[in-house]
């Protein structure tokens, strides 16, 4: 029989493809002992023969999964479906290359209506458990049935502001208890069906749903942008559930071992007291810093410290790990190489080397070429920066400097930047169905959320400026509007501009300049020098663009190309003068023109390349296009010279042809 489900002891990191990322580091993480809760991977492979048969789950494999899950109760001590002591579990996504958010999650599954009455006996607390069952149920509609979320978080709007709430925290056993019972009615209305109460048709749903997440819209989408392999298809993690949601002395969080913005060395989070997971991604609730974490939980917060250690060194690269704290015990339930901004790229790389943990050739191999590009954007011009009025001050998550107008909608984005438009993706918060939206964007504004949510994470991953949590302003995407602390309000089709390194935000368009590379680059370009075997020369043309390219490491000229020395208005005036010349002499003048321009060039990019080859192109001759083309330019330069040319009726046609006539003259 061919094997298709491995428990967490089972495998390794070098497992990916086969148990995706998340599975295998989560089975890693078991291995070498850290607090991970006990569960077991679903595989690719299984994924594959879902899809090869009509997206259906073979009995074969779902009695495998049976056989692992009764694994599990043993391990755990509880039972799944109990109505006494309930084992619950999570069901998520993991494929074999990083696509966060990308895929579906679904968590507490196994509750229903008799085994949160279990819970709330065993765990004495019944605000966690009803909590936990109206998370699921609203999970397990949106994932499974595809209901929307704002249905059911319109329910708990309402109920908050009945009660006079502020936070989900406020709400009262009794509280939930209703609201529950208000989501199991959107279930009925929306599905059509009541929410079902066997917890095994619940878990043969969610994994079902998690394999058909692999070719849902926004995970299309970030694959295209991302150049992975569609071939590769999800694993499925079953693993027992952990409660940051019990009390003070219990959250949930993300921890990076390093700043993934700018690559400093410590430890950068954030987490929320008593949440679940997906707070803190979604970005519901704005987080606390990770630094905090030590004022609420010190034991937890050391221990947290300590395996941020440990995971990096045992990795070699900087890791980003999402960890649950139920009643101050830690557990860790995911760790991955963590997505950077390429300054953050070069600054952990050329660290590590420095640290003795990794060789040059493998700083070298870390840096994506994508990432230097990302190096070059602009930023805010300084004098243009202190004119312009802020409007509003959020959370740096994304560095660098953008403008362009405001929209409220993903869809309605990719639509202006398709028209052109420098677009502005202002949401409350992302989330995966925004991607497109987000990848078209020069840049994305979100009110809630913090450091670690899906728009921050994201963005690191693009390149992309962004500024997330910003709480100074209020954000009404249905009117489409923004209104900021100080009383401005902004609509669809405004003009702003984001600095991602500070989070201000300024009302209208600021003048960028040249980007300004420095930290560890010039190193770390020194090691590809010592190791490169091609030398690296660029097409300048002007002794500007050469200035630059030397300025990037090049070294030399590829192409100059002559006919590009003329492009600039100031110059393309004699070329026009030459070719429209009436005599001998207005054509000699104008040559004389060009000539002195030309030779100033070569002569100031011959100093400024000092020594280093320059390779020059004086004629551009069509030669490579087909004999046809050849020869109807031949005979329209006859047309124009012989007797069809009284016919031309304006000047504008006889510059036309003369130009024409030149571009002839040269191809034959």
């Amino acid at each position: 029989m061919r094997k298709f489900v491995y428990q967490f002891n089972e495998g390794s990191k070098e497992m990916k493809v086969l148990l995706g990322g998340k599975g295998a580091n989560l089975a890693e993480m078991t291995n070498i002992g850290l607090p991970v809760p006990p569960g077991f991977t679903i595989s690719t492979d299984a994924c594959k023969d879902y899809n090869d048969n009509d997206q259906t789950l073979s009995e074969e494999i779902f009695n495998e999964v049976l056989t692992h899950l009764k694994q599990l109760e043993e391990k755990t001590g509880k039972e799944f479906g109990s109505n006494v002591n309930p084992l619950l579990v999570s069901v998520r996504s993991g494929a074999p290359v990083s696509m966060p958010g990308m895929m579906d999650t679904i968590l507490n599954l196994g509750l229903n209506d008799e085994a949160v009455k279990g819970m709330i006996n065993m765990t004495n607390d019944a605000r966690s458990s009803l909590d936990s069952y109206r998370r699921f149920i609203q999970m397990f509609g949106d994932v499974v049935f595809g209901i929307p979320s704002y249905k059911f978080e319109e329910a708990l709007s309402l109920i908050k502001k009945q009660r006079g709430y502020s936070q989900d925290t406020e709400l009262t056993p009794a509280d939930l208890e209703k609201l529950v019972t208000t989501y199991q009615d959107i279930y009925l209305n929306e599905a059509a069906k009541p929410f079902p109460q066997d917890p095994l048709t619940q878990l043969r749903l969610a994994i079902n749903s998690v394999f058909d997440s692999w070719m849902n819209p926004r995970a299309v989408v970030y694959r295209r942008l991302n150049d992975i392999d569609p071939n590769f298809g999800t694993a499925v993690n079953i693993q027992a559930m952990v409660f940051g949601n019990t009390g003070n002395k219990s959250g949930t969080g993300i921890a990076f071992t390093r700043n993934p913005s700018t690559g400093e060395k410590a430890v950068f989070g954030e987490f929320l007291i008593n949440a679940q997971g997906e707070d803190v991604v979604a970005g519901i609730r704005t987080p606390e810093d990770i630094s905090k974490l030590k004022e609420h939980m010190p034991n937890a917060f050391y221990e947290l410290m300590e395996t941020c250690e440990l995971l990096e060194n045992h990795y070699l690269d900087m890791q980003d790990i999402e960890f649950t704290i139920e009643k101050e015990k830690l557990y860790v339930l995911q760790t991955r190489n963590g997505k950077r901004t390429a300054q953050a790229s070069i600054e952990v790389a050329v660290d590590l080397v420095h640290e003795g943990k990794i060789s040059k050739e493998d700083a070298i191999k870390r840096i994506d070429t994508k990432q230097i590009d990302q190096l070059l954007h602009p930023a805010f011009e300084k004098t243009a920066l202190e004119k312009g009025e802020v409007l509003a001050t959020g959370l740096p998550a994304s560095p660098g400097a953008a403008f362009g107008k405001i929209y409220f909608d993903a869809a309605e984005a990719v639509a202006a930047a398709e028209l052109g438009q420098k677009v502005i993706l202002v949401r409350n918060e992302t989330s995966p169905e925004d991607i497109e939206g987000m990848a078209k964007s020069e840049a994305i504004l979100t009110a809630h959320g913090g450091m670690t949510s899906h728009a921050a994470v994201v963005a690191r991953g693009m390149g992309k400026c962004c500024i997330a949590g910003c709480s100074e302003i209020d954000i009404n995407e249905k009117e489409k509007r923004v209104v900021t602390a100080g009383g401005i309000t902004l609509t669809e089709g405004d003009s702003i501009s984001l600095d991602g390194s500070t989070g201000k935000v300024y009302l209208g368009e600021i003048e960028l300049t040249e980007a300004e590379i420095g930290g560890h680059f010039d190193e770390l370009m020194s090691w590809v020098n010592d190791v490169k075997k091609l030398d690296i020369r660029v097409n300048a043309d002007t002794p500007n663009d050469l200035t630059t390219a030397i300025h990037f490491g090049a070294e030399g000229i590829g192409l100059c190309r002559t006919e590009h020395m003329f492009f600039h208005e100031e110059r393309i005036a004699y070329v026009r003068q030459m070719i429209v010349a009436e005599t001998l002499a207005e054509r000699e003048k104008a040559l004389a023109h060009i000539k002195e321009m030309q030779k100033e060039d070569f002569i100031q990019l011959f100093r400024i390349a000092e020594g280093r080859p320059v390779n020059i192109r004086l004629l551009d001759p069509p030669l490579h296009e087909s004999y046809r083309k050849r020869k109807k330019i031949w005979n329209d330069w006859q047309k124009i010279r012989g007797k069809h040319s009284p016919r031309l009726k304006n000047a504008s046609m006889i510059w036309q042809s003369r130009i024409r006539c030149l571009v002839t003259a040269v191809v034959v």
